[in-house]
């Protein structure tokens, strides 16, 4: 099975069925899980594991063997195709033969024809004295030329018969061989498709996947107002912080915001929630423009973190205009790599907050880095091990972790904090799969 099918499987069964992940993790959530008669059954799929990097090369290397045997199979198609166009080939020396008897049967059935028109003339030609022996020779004449014109034009018409039977012979033999081309070039197609697939699927989980653990080195902290307005911007606070003994060389941060599900909407693998995404803007003390996350750009590149130093970011999320009342999340999570290679996935927080529906007066005009904002100042997330319980709450926000798994903090009724991770990370594509990896992993312990 395909790995995004199955991450988009676990997104239905986080925001259609909680039980999958509230009984893994009891902790998950505030509330108990609905009553088992009320619970979405769940299919066959829910049960199935993201296969793992051997199987996901051992599906390459499967897929390139078959790849190779169409293209080999193809090669001898073709070749058995291009055969049959050759001189030397059985079926167009048989048609050049009988061609040629055709031809020469032909040409003697023109002689009789002519033979016998000429008798038929000759005879026509006698004198009136001609004597009873001379009538009688021109009479015989016609005869025999009648004669040998019906041997010819047998003759002719089996050498035609024969033609047209070699003719149809080859017809058939290209026809068939242009199908086994044809069969061979769409075999070699699905192969090279279910090729690229795999490698695709390689390539995907080698990206989401990588060496890199979670390492409790880098700290994560986001805060923000309970309450977005849809039209007008708002400012959230970001703060990364190197809780390692040393300094990390190169540490991203991602962030990424969602609306909410409507009560009793129904949501699957199929449901396509891109438009649901809300777009978020940063800016920091090295980059004061208000810049978007892109497929190229998709993370904040914070750079060297010394030991125990902090960088801050200004998050901007900007709710559509059109969008309706309702609830929202940002979250945020990092990452570091170091020159010795050595790398990690850090810690993970999230804040949400309630929509309102725009007014029917203007947005409020948009402020930029320079502006003066009421920014709230972040709270650090501390995530820690055993039964420790970490809750930040800024103007509002809050963003909660108990025992490094995420606790619902007033989400859509049907809808987990790992199900709405995971949906925006389906609808965002690659990069933002490492949040539901890790918080996958985190509701299994």
């Amino acid at each position: 099975m395909k790995i995004r099918r199955i991450l988009a499987t676990a997104v239905a069964a986080a925001v259609t069925t909680p039980v999958v992940f509230l009984s893994a993790a009891p902790a998950f959530a505030d509330t108990k899980p609905s009553p088992a008669s009320t619970q979405k059954p769940a299919s066959d799929e829910d049960d199935v594991e993201m296969p793992s990097l051997e199987e996901l090369k051992a599906a390459v290397a499967l897929a390139q063997k078959e790849y190779d045997e169409a293209v080999v199979e193809l090669a001898g198609a073709t070749g058995a195709r291009g055969a049959l166009d050759k001189p030397d080939h059985a079926l167009q020396k048989a048609v050049t033969e009988a061609k040629t008897a055709s031809e020469a049967a032909a040409a003697k059935k023109a002689d009789a024809d002519k033979a016998l028109a000429e008798a038929v003339q000759a005879e026509k030609d006698l004198l009136p004295e001609a004597t009873e022996d001379e009538k009688a020779a021109a009479a015989a004449a016609v005869v025999e030329a009648k004669a040998a014109l019906g041997l010819a034009e047998t003759a002719a018409t089996a050498a035609a018969t024969v033609l047209t039977e070699a003719e149809g012979d080859l017809r058939e033999a290209v026809a068939a061989a242009d199908r086994v081309v044809t069969l061979a070039q769409k075999v070699k197609k699905a192969a090279a498709e279910t090729l690229d697939e795999a490698k695709d699927e390689l390539a995907f989980f080698e990206e989401i996947n990588g060496e890199c653990d979670e390492d409790p080195s880098l700290d994560i902290a986001v805060s923000g107002p309970k309450t977005l307005t849809a039209g007008q911007p708002a400012v959230f606070s970001l703060r990364v912080t190197n809780t390692s003994d040393g300094t990390l060389d190169a540490v991203n941060a991602f962030a990424h915001a969602i609306r909410a599900p409507e009560p009793g909407e129904v949501i699957d693998e199929h449901t396509d929630l891109t438009d649901r995404i809300i777009p978020v803007e940063w800016s920091s003390a090295d980059n004061l423009e208000w810049t978007s996350f892109t497929e190229e750009f998709e993370s904040i590149e914070v750079g060297k973190l010394a030991k125990g130093a902090s960088y801050d970011v200004k998050l901007r999320l900007t709710v559509p205009a059109d969008a309706s009342a309702g609830e929202g999340a940002a979250y945020v999570y990092s990452e570091y790599e170091n020159n010795d290679g050595t790398c990690g996935m850090g810690d993970y927080a999230d804040v949400d907050f309630d929509i309102l529906a725009a007014k029917g007066d203007k947005p409020t005009p948009t402020p930029t880095p320079s502006e003066t904002t009421a920014t709230p100042t972040p709270a650090p997330t501390v995530s820690t091990g055993g039964t420790n319980t970490t809750t930040t709450t800024q103007l509002g926000g809050s963003s909660r972790t108990v025992n490094g798994t995420l606790a619902a903090t007033g989400a859509n009724e049907n809808l987990t904090r790992l199900g709405l991770a995971a949906a925006t990370a389906v609808a965002l594509g690659a990069g933002a799969m490492v949040v539901t990896r890790r918080r996958k992993a985190g509701s299994d312990a």
